[in-house]
Parts: C-alpha cells; structure tokens; sequence
C-alpha cells in the first residue's frame, strides 16, 4: 500500500570493478500524514537499516501542505555488496505501513552496472536563453585512476571552447560517495552552443573514455511517468534501454513527475514566486499591535486627473488596509468633473485621515502633486499614483526602516508592476542600495519614495518644467547634499506600479518629453554641484549618457605587466597609440620573467619607438598583485591604469571617460566594459558573493544586450570591478598600500575595490569605456587540483577578510537576487526557503 507515501528516487548507481563495489540511491520520501519513517534496503538477504534523513526545502513547492521539506531527502551508499547481486529492494515503513520503493533483479544490476572507473552524476543542465547565452552543464566525476580531463565536442567531432570551473564537494565526501582524497571533483561548464545541434561532453582518464551527451534527457529519463507508479522494475527497463541507445552508463533515473498542473505550471513565474512573501493575517495583525519608539506620521501625496474608479477604490483602501496606522492619504484632484471627489467624499466620509480638494483647474502633474504635499502635516512624505497599490506592510517598513536609524531623510523600496486586472504581478525591480552614478543615469529609485517633510521644505517641491521627469529632478534635489547613510533603500517589494493601455510604463514612447526633461533633470543637479559635464540621451528612453568635460588632461601611468606573449601585446599597444585620443600618458611595461628572445627584441624596438613608454624587470615569482605594485613605484601620473596585455582598446575616447569619472572628488577607481573575441561580455561590474566570493554579472551576455533594467548601458557603482581595465587616483592605490600581495593570483582587484571603498570612495563603471579582453573563456580557470587548492586558500583568506559584506550582502545588489546566475534572475524558491532556515537557526 503506497497511497500514504510519496517519494522520488533520483539516482541509482551500481559500481563493480577492481577499484569500487557500491551501490548508491539518492531521492526523497515522506508520509502524507507527517509520520515517522524509516529505509531499509535488502540486498539479497541481507538488510540495511539506519539510513538518516536530511532536508529538501525545494519540495515546499511542490507540496507546500503535506511536507515542510524537513528530513525527506536520502542519500544511501552500500559498499559492501556481495559478488553476486540477485535482487535489490528499498522499503519504507511507517508505524502502520509500509511500501516498496525499488525492486531490482539480476538482470536488471548487470544491466546497470557500471565497470568504468570513472563515476560521475549530472546535477544540472541549461540550455541558452535571453539571460542564459551559454549552454551550461554541472555536475561531479572523479576516477580512482587519477585526473580527469573535461573536452566538449560538436556532432561533427570538432573541439568546442569550453569555461571548466572545478571545485570541491564537500557533501559528497560527507555523504561517502567520494572518497576524501578525490573531494575536487565538482564541475561546472559553460560554452556556446548553436541551436539544434548535438553537444558531448568527454570525460578522460588514461585509456577510459566517457562520451555523454548533451541534453534535457540528462535529467528527466522518465518525466511523466505517474507518481503513484513510483520506480517500479518496467520503469528502470525503461531508463536502461535509454541510457544503453545514448551510452549513458551513469544511469539518472527521474520517475516522478506528473504532478498536479499547478506544481508543473510557472514553476519560475515571478507572480507565483511573489506570493511567498505574502504576509499572513496573523502576521499584519503582530505588525498591528507593533508600538515603535518614534511614530512618525506617514503622508501620501496623490495627484488625481479623472481616475476610473475601480482603481481610485483600489489606491485607496491599499492604504486603509495598511498594518501601521499612523497615516495621512491627501489627494489634489485636477480632474475635469467632480466625480473622483464625489465618490471620495461618499465612501470615505468618516476616515478622518482621507483628505481631498478640488483644484480648480488641472496644474498639471507638478502643480497638483504640489498642491497635494501642501495639504500634507506628516513627518514623512510619500509620493503615490493615482492608479497604483501598495503592499498592506508598505508604511510599516518604511517606519521600521526610520527606528533602526533616526538619521534617515530619503527611504526608497523595490517594486513591481500589476495589470489593469490587478490579477497578474510581473517585472519586478530589485533595486541597489543608493547608487548615484546610477541614479544620474537613469531614475531607478521612481517607487515607493518617502522623504522628510523638513528637507522638502530645504530642496523644494516638484517643478513644472521638468514635467514628465519631475519626480527624477526631485530626487536629485533631496539627495544631493545628503550624507550616504540618510538614505535608505528597503528591499522589498513594498509598490505595485499599474500598467495599462495610457500607462507611461507600458508605453514609453507616448512621452517623450518625459526622457528630454530627464536629461535637463540630470544636467542640473550637476550644474548645480558645480562639476562639468554634459549629459545627453543614452542608448535607450530614459537611460542618459554623461560626459565629464576635462579641464585638462593629467597624466596617466598605464601598468601592463607580460611575460613572453607578445602578439597580445603588440595588439594591446597598437590600439592604445592608434585610437587613443587623450594625449597625456605613460606606458609601463612590468616584465615578468619572459623567456623567449623575440620577447626582448621587441622591449627594444618599444622603447626606441616611443618615447613615453618604459620597460621595469620583475624577477621574483609570479605575484600579480606584487607585480602591479612594483611598476606603480615608477609611475609618474596622477592616475593608474591596470591593464592587461591582453585587452585591446575599441572606442577612442576610452581614456577620457575613465578620467572624466575618476576626476570626481567622491571616486577612486573606475572599471570598464570588456568583451570576449564574440563579442559577448566578459565583464560589466563585479558583484560580491556571486558564486560564493565574488563573480563578473552579465558574463557571455551579447554585446549589443541591455541588461537587467539597462545596467549593461548604465554607468553605477558596484562594489569592485576587474583590474583588466581599472582606473584608480595614485594617491587612493596609495593610501590603501597598493594591492595585497597576499592574494597572487585571485581575488586581488576585488580586495583592492572593497579596500578603496572602505575609504569612503566609490567604484564605478562606465558602460562607455569599451575594450576587447581576448582572455580565452577556458584559460585560467580553476581546472586542475593544484589550482583549486591554491584557489581555495585565496577563497579561505579573503572570506575572512571580508566576512561582513559576506555575511551581509553586496549593497549593490538586491537580496532577492539570485547568487547562483550572474543576470540578476530571481532566487530559486529553494534559497529563499534556506534563507529562512538561516535566519531562524542565527
């Protein structure tokens, strides 16, 4: 009787040769009823018991009532096997029954069995997509026989470039299914794949070989197959004849699916993943009940002109409903009739904390939103349109917010977009934490924005030339004398911005206007903090260029270390003399102990050639961050540019928009935009924690992409940037002792960024600065044991190091963000769930 049980057995592995005799079965299994269970399994006549359990949060999702995902999931590993196996049998029991899992024969082991020594699992496979350029495939493989080596192939036998990142598997050696000594076996390859063609991955060891191919049936051998079937022996006959026709011998066997439609349905749609952080009755009622220590008034400022009244309802009672209830809602109604104030003054009659006027005439967005904040006492002012809602936990945060730091001035959270329906959510905006390269780039801050009553009446209300970007040059004003920490951005999704036919967000072409006034908005509020620059309309509506003007052009020390290699070289000083159109530069050359002759012929030509280039000997080990600071010590500029020899310079003005943002007061260093030989990107902005420590966002994008909400064409502030192509202030690389030499080979720019921004400067890049970095997407990957044991050493160091943005989160990138992709996609419900798990266990 199996009616009580559900369960999913993902793997069965069954090794026989001269090094390893096991059998390994890996899935989930939990009662209906929350009873207690246990595994055993019967091999021949012999059984095994005391299999432990461990968690599998992601089955939340798929039974969110039957199952908190709490020690379900099963790892077995039997190694001490008979010579012959007959039969195989995995039972589940529950205090009143039982139920079998797997029943397995003779023919079925032999069938199975594996007598490669090279062992290997799939644990995931991505085809390519608009945020996913790459074809990826991750997994372990380990050999008794010693390293493996990891090629991809094309159907027609051609060698196809791979990024082969190693790394070690902890679990695996807990869980004994990898040996301690082989731990280094986790792999993770990405390359680029043309569309309906057959990849194959080779896994080598000595004379063993194993050709897998590339593709979805890696993981679902047995998707539909029923779940009250469960494995039973025609399903694994089933995967065997599969696996047999594809040489597949590491044999995946998935056979549970068919869940009911919704499980199966938008498993990654954002509107259903949203409704997790839906709060409970219960949990408005405890925020409710909250009594702060400050309890400031929150006033929300609505300009109305003829709203349809579904949604003038809708906008109101989202603010009635909220959890905090010290509140004000005050609506400037500029419509043409009096039907919004008749309706208002109707149904809302006694909410003495609804207040409505008539204008007599429409002022348009800036006068009646004026009009609006004059009718507003609040300590806070917040800035709402007519036709959206807000989330009943809006007001709250913002006053938690304002009690963790009464300093606060500006808060500002995420949001999201609803349709006209208010059925569907979708596009939602997790935002940085205050960006102003970003900021003046493009208004990413738009909703839900509260600001203090005090500095409105310092910077001034909303002004009607700016109409259409008004809330943009409002911004600006507020934050532009603020120190950092008066502004707060909360990161939830706390605002749900309408989208509908006369809606600007759906139709950004219907006001044009708006993105001219955006650029006069920007403009200004560098006009008025007195730094030169010209700002000019970006790539797209409503992302703007800026130019810094140079008075002057002071020198910059261009450090290019090179051992040997020099074709790359060639390439790299060729674009800089041909294209470069800023004068005032040095060329250092550090040489690391190159061994070919041509390479010293060529250091000889260079400095007869030109007169402004030198050549310095390092002749100690390699050291990259040792290497750097040794040249810096000749440099004379008042600016570093770390470069690689392999990077060669595409737009001209290259130089003179990383002085230009470098001249600023408030930046020490500036990153640029690389690319790969395919012009797919390389590097746009470095975000802390992504793939554990630190990683490149938007990497293998096409050149000619956007980004998540522009970032790919918008200058911002990250947290580091690589120093293929930094930019730094030489009094800045000085006051934080150069790079640390500690860090040879990894991490060191990263280190170098967080140490400037420890200073209190910002790290910005510039979408504009624009360079080919021809470093090959598979060299100087961590792809063999002594790299990853020397890379893990880095890792180990710097985690200590900088354990706090860590632990904390890089404030350039939202929380909600996933750290497992580099495109800003959305954590997978299984990490929200863990990040639940953590924060109860902490």
């Amino acid at each position: 009787m199996k009616k009580n049980f559900k369960f999913y057995v993902d793997l069965i592995t069954y090794k026989n040769n001269n090094f390893e005799n096991y059998i390994y079965l890996k899935g989930w299994c939990f009662h209906t009823f929350n009873k207690t269970i246990k595994l055993k399994l019967k091999i021949n006549d012999k059984t095994y018991n005391n299999f432990k359990f461990h968690n599998r949060l992601d089955l939340i999702d798929v039974y969110p009532k039957e199952t908190n995902g709490k020690n379900v999931g099963f790892l077995i590993k039997v190694d001490d096997l008979p010579n012959v196996i007959n039969t195989v049998e995995l039972w589940v029991n529950s205090s009143d029954e039982s139920a079998r899992l797997v029943k397995l024969g003779r023919k079925d082991m032999d069938s199975i069995m594996q007598k490669t020594t090279i062992n290997y699992c799939i644990d995931s496979y991505e085809e390519p997509g608009p945020n996913h350029p790459m074809t990826t495939i991750a997994g372990w493989a380990y050999s008794p026989y010693g390293d493996l080596s990891y090629e991809v192939y094309d159907e027609s036998g051609n060698n196809v470039e791979i990024v082969l990142q190693m790394s070690k598997r902890k679990d695996l050696v807990k869980s004994e299914i990898v040996p301690e000594k082989k731990s280094i076996c986790g792999f993770h390859i990405a390359f680029k794949g043309e569309e309906n063609k057959k990849y194959f991955l080779f896994l080598k060891v000595k004379e063993e070989l194993e050709k897998i191919e590339i593709n979805n049936a890696l993981l679902s051998l047995n998707a539909n197959q029923s779940l009250i079937k469960a494995i039973n022996l025609t399903n694994i006959k089933k995967a065997i004849v599969y696996t047999k026709k594809h040489g597949i011998k590491n044999l995946l066997i998935k056979v549970v699916s068919k869940f009911e439609a919704k499980e199966n349905n938008n498993a990654n749609d954002y509107n259903e993943w949203a409704k997790m952080f839906d709060l409970s009755k219960e949990q408005l009622a405890k925020q409710r009940n909250t009594n702060f220590e400050l309890m400031p008034t929150m006033s929300l400022v609505v300009a109305t002109y003829n709203t349809p009244i579904r949604y003038l309802k809708e906008m109101i009672d989202t603010v009635i409903d909220q959890s905090y209830s010290s509140w004000e809602l005050c609506i400037a109604d500029g419509s043409t009739d009096n039907q919004v104030l008749d309706y208002v003054n109707k149904n809302y009659q006694n909410e003495t904390r609804i207040k409505i006027k008539k204008l007599d005439k429409n002022y348009g967005i800036s006068g009646n939103m004026n009009a609006a904040i004059d009718m507003a006492t609040g300590d806070f002012i917040g800035f709402y349109d007519h036709d959206d809602t807000l989330t009943p936990d809006a007001l709250f945060e913002f006053v938690k917010a304002y009690n963790s730091n009464p300093k606060l001035e500006v808060i500002y959270s995420d949001e999201d977009k609803i349709d006209s329906e208010s059925k569907r959510r979708f596009e939602p905006h997790f935002k940085s934490d205050f960006n102003i390269d970003l900021l003046c780039s493009s208004n990413y801050i738009c909703h839900l924005l509260f600001v203090k009553s005090s500095l409105i009446q310092t910077v001034g209300k909303f002004r009607s030339e700016y109409d259409g970007a008004q809330d943009h040059d409002f911004i600006l004003r507020c934050v532009e004398n603020l120190d950092r920490d008066s502004i707060y951005h909360i990161p939830k999704i706390l605002y749900h911005w309408r989208v509908h036919q006369n809606s600007t967000s759906d139709n950004p072409e219907s006001k044009l206007y708006a993105f001219e006034a955006g650029v006069k908005a920007s403009q200004d509020y560098f006009d008025r903090k007195g730094i030169k620059a010209k700002v000019e309309p970006g790539p797209l509506l409503g992302c703007y260029r800026v130019k810094y003007l140079l008075e002057n052009e002071p020198k910059v020390s261009i450090l290019i270390p090179n051992k040997d290699h020099i074709e790359d070289l060639k390439r790299c000083l060729t674009s800089i003399y041909d294209k470069t159109t800023y004068n005032n530069y040095e060329i250092i050359i550090i040489e690391n102990n190159s061994e070919d002759d041509e390479t010293f012929k060529y250091y000889n030509f260079l400095e007869e050639k030109y007169d402004n280039l030198q050549i310095v000997y390092w002749e100690d080990e390699f050291n990259y961050s040792a290497i750097n600071n040794f040249g810096a010590r000749y440099a004379k500029g008042e600016y570093l540019l770390l470069l690689n020899n392999d990077t060669e310079v595409i737009n001209p003005d290259w130089l003179n928009e990383m002085v230009g943002y470098c001249s600023r007061d408030d930046v020490g260093i500036v990153g640029a935009r690389l690319y790969y030989h395919d012009d797919t990107v390389q590097h746009a902005g470095v975000i802390i924690g992504l793939g554990g420590v630190a990683g490149h966002c938007f990497v293998n994008f096409p050149r000619d992409s956007y980004g998540y909400f522009r970032y790919l064409v918008c200058a911002r502030d990250y947290s580091a940037v690589t120093a293929a192509c930094l930019l730094v202030k030489k009094d800045v690389f000085e006051k934080v002792n150069g790079l640390d030499e500690k860090f040879k080979v990894a991490f060191n720019d990263i280190d170098f960024c967080l140490k400037v921004r420890k200073l209190g400067y910002l790290v910005v890049y510039n979408p504009y600065v624009e360079l080919y970095h021809y470093e090959s997407k598979s060299r100087g990957m961590e792809n063999s044991v002594e790299k990853v044991i020397r890379f893990n050493n880095e890792i180990d160091r710097f985690k200590k190091k900088w354990k706090d943005i860590l632990l904390n989160g890089d404030p350039y990138y939202n929380p909600n963000l996933t750290l497992a992709k580099n495109d800003f996609s959305l954590k997978s419900r299984e990490e929200v769930l863990n990040d639940r798990e953590i924060k109860k266990e902490s």
